[in-house]
């Protein structure tokens, strides 16, 4: 149920900035097309949106186990092995993107209290930065839930994320 909710907000939020990229991209060309005219803070706009894609992302690719797999070796390691390297790995996912959350927090905090923003949009930065912390944190929970799962619950064509 959780795994359903997870991947039903996260891909919802992708998606949604996903097809809005796409639109606001559609309707900045027409405009510098058929008006002359680019659609102001169309930039701004699209990378703020694509923090939202990329960051929704991670925890969904995480709780798959698509991330970038070398296993060109763990057809010669044992079981026992196996069993270790999944855990280290997930460890040490759990304490990098738990750590970059932390770190980005702190950042957007100190954004916040600054009242940063865009350029042209003035959209505060503090928001989307903090968005970034909670599915680092999302996703550092999500492998520290998986240190304890047998590599052989992983589905085919799966491995340890690396």
């Amino acid at each position: 149920m959780l795994n359903k909710l997870l991947e039903w907000i996260c891909g919802l939020m992708g998606a949604v900035a996903l097809f809005a990229i796409m639109a606001l991209t559609f309707f900045d060309v027409g405009a510098r097309k058929l008006l002359s005219n680019s659609i102001t803070g169309s930039l701004e706009l699209t990378e703020l949106l694509m923090v939202v894609v990329i960051f929704s992302a991670i925890p969904l690719v995480s709780q798959r186990g698509e991330h970038v797999v070398f296993d060109s070796l763990d057809g010669l390691w044992s079981t026992w092995a196996k069993k270790v390297q999944n855990a280290l790995v997930h460890l040490l996912c759990a304490a990098n993107m738990l750590g970059l959350a932390y770190l980005m927090w702190k950042l957007g905090v100190d954004i916040a209290a600054q009242h940063e923003t865009t350029a042209q949009l003035k959209i505060a930065k503090a928001p989307f930065i903090q968005l970034m912390a909670l599915m680092c944190a999302l996703t550092g929970f999500l492998h520290l839930g998986m240190v304890t799962k047998p590599p052989t619950e992983l589905a085919e064509g799966e491995g340890v994320a690396l």
